[in-house]
């Protein structure tokens, strides 16, 4: 090969490697920019006829209006274990921060979702549908940048549902443990049969820095034996205790409750 060839071929290759790093980057870009968001409210009710208007509110109005929207699937659970009974959680998914600053405006303007959520939005001060609502907002992890819904949820099979969040000390502690969730503990919680549904990173909440994350079962004896594989894991055991992925480093408290899908719940 004569020399101005040689270097012509490989400025050429240079040239394209240059372009292929350029894209890898961008399409690792876009990737972290198509992670959801994820709100997460808690309506803690009163006991009584108000929990079917409740009910009715997310079945026959929320829900569709927002599937409309092109927001979906909503998760509506009741708590089976856990603090504040009753208390009803409902998840959310976002494509990007602006549906989620949009959807109550356009959820105002659909003409059907006033009307069937009337008895809910009318509800008067001496007889409200709910005691208050809480809620938070997270990011979805980079492991995990998209929602997934268990094959139990189109089947209407039976099937629990674990809330866990984690807390830290610090935001630098806080980012350590996604970290630990991205580098290998979400393939491990897979291997060992724990589905997982959403990770979030928490922006906006209670509890903060915290990260918080959902793993569906198809029983309790489903639950008790997926983590035990999950705790005798030997990738588990070494990536546990690598220093800075130990919990006294990176997790000042774990709070966990268990959940019920209501019947019409899309997860």
């Amino acid at each position: 090969m004569k020399r101005r060839d040689f270097l012509k071929s490989s400025l050429a290759a240079t040239s394209l490697a240059g372009l292929g790093s350029i894209l890898s980057a961008r399409a690792a870009e876009e990737t972290k920019a198509e992670r959801e968001f994820y709100e997460l409210r808690m309506y803690h009710l009163r006991r009584g006829p108000k929990q079917k208007v409740f009910d009715d509110y997310c079945r026959e109005a929320a829900i569709p209006a927002m599937n409309r929207l092109g927001i979906s699937p909503i998760g509506v659970f009741n708590v089976m274990t856990g603090p504040d009974s009753p208390t009803v959680y409902v998840l959310i998914p976002y494509k990007s921060m602006e549906e989620f600053a949009t959807v109550g405006a356009r959820l105002q303007a659909d003409a059907g979702y006033q009307k069937a959520g009337a008895d809910f939005a009318n509800a008067p001060a001496t007889d409200p549908v709910y005691v208050r609502m809480e809620s938070s907002l997270m990011v979805a992890f980079d492991g995990l940048p998209k929602l997934e819904v268990p094959g139990a949820a189109a089947e209407k099979k039976p099937r629990i549902f674990e809330l866990r969040t984690y807390e830290s000390h610090s935001k630098k502690a806080n980012k350590k443990k996604i970290e630990m969730f991205n580098v290998g503990e979400i393939a491990i919680f897979r291997r060992a049969g724990l589905a997982p549904v959403f990770f979030g990173e928490t922006l906006i909440g209670p509890k903060l820095p915290n990260l918080t994350y959902m793993l569906t079962y198809e029983s309790m004896a489903a639950r008790e034996a997926n983590w035990a594989k999950f705790g005798a894991d030997p990738e588990w055991k070494k990536l546990s205790t690598t220093p800075g992925y130990t919990d006294p480093e990176i997790v000042s408290n774990i709070s966990n409750l268990l959940l019920r899908p209501a019947a019409f719940s899309q997860i």
